[in-house]
C-alpha cells in the first residue's frame, strides 16, 4: 500500500539560483564558440513566439537547436562551477532545514537533466526532476518538466516509490508553477531580482 509522505518542493531557476540556468548554458555555448552569436536573430524571433505560448516546446527546442552533445560534454562542466556562484545566500541552508525535519525534498525543475543534477549536488535533496532531454540531441525535449507536467514528474516518481506525497511546502518564483504549488499547504513565493520571499 502506498504510504502518505511529507515533501517539500523547491523550484531551482529563480527561486534557488538567479537566472534561468537554461537561457545561460545557451550564452555560455555562445561564449565559447563565437560563431554561434549568428543564431541571435533566430533565437531572438522564437523568444517573440514564445510569448503567446509559454508551455510550448517548439520555441524551446529552436532556440537552442544548435546545441550538439559534444558542447554538452565540454561545456557542462565549466558551466556548473561558473553558475554554482549564482545561486542565492540563503539556498542552500533552507535547503537542509529542510531536510532536517525529516520530509523528503524535492527539487522539480524545467531546466535539462544535463545541468541541474550537476548543479545542485551538492545541496543534500533527495530527489532531483527534470526536464529530459534527447541524449544524442540535447535540444530535444523527451519530457518538458514545466507547469502541470511537474505534478505528472512528482506523481510518477511517487507511484514508482510506492508513496502519496503530502506537499507541505513547495518554493517558486514563477506563476507557471501555480499546479504544484496549490497543493502544497504552504506556497513560499520567491522574487527572482531579489531572492527574497515576497
Amino acid at each position: 500500500m502506498p504510504k502518505r509522505t511529507n515533501v517539500v518542493v523547491f523550484d531551482f531557476d529563480g527561486t534557488l539560483s538567479a537566472s534561468d540556468s537554461n537561457f545561460e548554458f545557451v550564452k555560455y555555448c555562445m561564449k565559447k564558440r563565437p560563431y554561434l552569436y549568428a543564431y541571435l536573430p533566430w533565437i531572438a524571433l522564437w523568444a517573440a513566439i514564445s510569448k503567446f505560448n509559454k508551455a510550448g516546446i517548439t520555441w524551446r527546442q529552436q532556440m537552442r537547436h544548435f546545441i550538439t552533445k559534444q558542447m554538452v560534454h565540454d561545456y557542462t562542466p565549466g558551466f556548473v562551477s561558473e553558475h554554482k556562484k549564482r545561486r542565492f545566500g540563503w539556498a542552500a541552508e533552507q535547503v537542509k532545514k529542510e531536510h532536517d525535519t525529516g520530509n523528503i525534498v524535492i527539487l522539480i525543475s524545467a531546466s535539462p537533466n544535463y545541468t541541474i543534477p550537476k548543479l545542485v549536488s551538492d545541496m543534500g535533496f533527495d530527489v532531483v526532476l527534470t526536464s529530459q532531454m534527447d541524449s544524442q540531441h540535447p535540444w530535444k525535449y523527451k519530457f518538458l518538466c514545466f507547469g502541470l507536467n511537474k505534478v505528472i514528474a512528482l506523481d510518477y516518481w511517487a507511484t514508482q516509490n510506492k508513496i502519496i506525497p503530502n506537499i507541505v511546502r513547495a518554493y517558486s518564483d514563477s506563476k507557471s508553477d501555480l499546479p504544484l504549488m496549490k497543493l502544497a499547504k504552504d506556497q513560499v513565493w520567491i522574487d527572482r531580482k531579489t531572492g527574497l520571499r515576497k
